[in-house]
C-alpha cells in the first residue's frame, strides 16, 4: 500500500516535520490542528474561537482528502484546561452529527504556540 500526502492552503501549513494528513487506502490520518488562522498563521483569540478554528482546520484537511467530518471515525482532543470540556462538546456539535466519532479528551500541560486546544483525527473514506 502506498501513502498519499494531503495538503491544503485552507488549513494552516505544517509548522514542523509532518504532513497535514496522510492517506493509506481508505484511512486518512489528520495531524493535530490548533487554532491558527491559515491566512495569517496567527492564533485566534479565546477558547471559543480556538475550538471553532480547530474544527474548521480539520474540516478543510478532510475536504482536501476527499472526505468530510462525517467520515471521521476517531477524534482526539487535547486541552490545557479541562474546564473547557463542556465548551468543546457544545462547539463540536456544530461540526459533527450522530453517530459521533469515537473520541478521547486529554488534559495536557501545554500545546504548541500557546494553543488552548488541539485535535487530531482518523477518517475513513472510500
Amino acid at each position: 500500500m502506498s501513502k498519499t500526502i494531503i495538503a491544503t492552503a485552507a488549513a494552516p501549513a505544517a509548522i514542523g516535520t509532518y504532513s497535514q494528513a496522510v492517506r493509506v487506502g481508505g484511512a486518512v490520518y489528520l495531524s493535530g490542528q490548533i487554532g491558527l488562522d491559515p491566512a495569517t498563521m496567527q492564533m485566534v483569540e479565546g477558547i471559543d474561537g480556538q475550538i471553532a478554528r480547530v474544527f474548521d482546520n480539520l474540516k478543510a484537511v478532510a475536504a482536501a482528502a476527499g472526505g468530510s467530518l462525517a467520515d471521521v471515525v476517531k477524534l482526539n482532543v487535547f486541552l490545557t484546561d479541562l474546564s473547557h470540556f463542556a465548551k468543546v462538546n457544545e462547539i463540536m456539535a456544530r461540526y459533527f452529527a450522530e453517530p459521533f466519532p469515537a473520541r478521547a479528551a486529554v488534559g495536557v500541560k501545554e500545546l504548541p504556540r500557546g494553543a488552548l486546544v488541539e485535535a487530531d483525527a482518523v477518517m475513513h473514506i472510500g
